[in-house]
């Protein structure tokens, strides 16, 4: 079929709206460069009679955060009968909660940094100061902290001292109401981009990330030339192997569908390690997904145009 109407959702009201609508407009661009009809639209509160009367063939989220991947919006989409890319909403509730995530992969054979999961308030009914020496003691340093909901980075910080681990919590705080501490792995950081193409899975070429002073945060992930990517990774045959059938399991075992992105660390003996997946991968200039497409000698509208056009499949 042809596609004769379609919008991208981007925007939204959640840390990330600013690289969300980035992540949009180069999904538009990409798409008008293919002569498809396509709407850029934000989540606002013209959004639902917008759809409701002129209903689009299909609907291709691009909202990072809240709501855009908690499944929220994906529920509203299908309430309204609305075809769309990704995830479904019960699928995204499970990869948006980093340790219900964790939890899951891990029962499907794959490793994941110890860690807890406590929110605020047991650091406020407990006692802040005997709660961190307990995550010191029992999962050492070093540590990484970050919020157990969000993305892009914010409120993530590494610790390599006890004395850091205060700020750290009350930076992560300060975007979540609860933190995920893990036992901080070192090695090569690298995100593996998973498509669907007829039906199955497939994993695109590791995006290896060389962040200045090994800091992959807000800055570092949306500046242009602050950060180094190497595409494909460099990795042995063998560790890259892992963690393309990691991602690809990661990608299965959460109920994913469309595309994902899975974020792993391959330590120096070659063991790969789950952090965390995304179910709406950033499409920015420097975003990850979109270099793992050009690496694999794809193009990014077609990619967008055939996940569109497997709604109708």
């Amino acid at each position: 079929m042809e596609l004769g109407h379609v919008v991208v959702l981007a925007g939204g009201l959640s840390y990330e709206r600013e690289v969300s609508l980035r992540s949009g407009r180069r999904v538009t661009d990409a798409l008008r460069a293919l002569d498809i009809p396509v709407e850029l639209r934000d989540a606002d509160a013209t959004l639902l009679d917008s759809l409701a009367d002129d209903p689009p063939d299909a609907v291709f989220p691009v909202l990072h955060g809240a709501a855009g991947e908690d499944g929220s919006i994906r529920d509203v989409l299908d309430l309204l009968d609305v075809r769309y890319v990704g995830a479904r909403a019960d699928a995204c509730r499970v990869a948006w909660d980093k340790p219900t995530a964790k939890s899951v992969v891990r029962q499907a054979g794959l490793r994941t940094p110890d860690s807890v999961a406590l929110p605020k308030e047991v650091f406020h009914d407990l006692g802040a100061a005997s709660v961190l020496d307990q995550i010191i003691r029992g999962l050492g340093l070093p540590l990484f902290v970050k919020p157990t909901r969000g993305g892009s980075a914010l409120g993530a910080s590494v610790v390599h001292e006890p004395s850091e681990l205060s700020a750290a919590m009350v930076g992560c705080f300060a975007y979540g109401d609860a933190a995920l501490v893990e036992r901080y792995i070192e090695g090569t950081e690298i995100a593996v981009s998973v498509i669907e193409r007829h039906g199955h899975p497939q994993a695109l070429p590791a995006v290896e990330i060389v962040a200045p002073d090994g800091r992959y945060d807000y800055t570092a992930r949306y500046d242009a030339g602050d950060t180094e990517f190497v595409t494909p990774a460099r990795l042995t045959a063998d560790a890259a192997e892992r963690a393309t059938a990691a991602a690809v399991t990661a990608h299965r075992a959460l109920g994913l569908r469309d595309l994902s992105r899975t974020d792993l660390i391959v330590d120096p003996d070659g063991e790969v390690h789950f952090l965390e997946v995304n179910v709406a991968p950033g499409m920015t200039e420097t975003s990850l997904l979109p270099r793992a497409v050009s690496n694999a000698g794809l193009d990014l509208g077609e990619v967008c145009r055939d996940l569109l056009l497997a709604q109708f499949a």
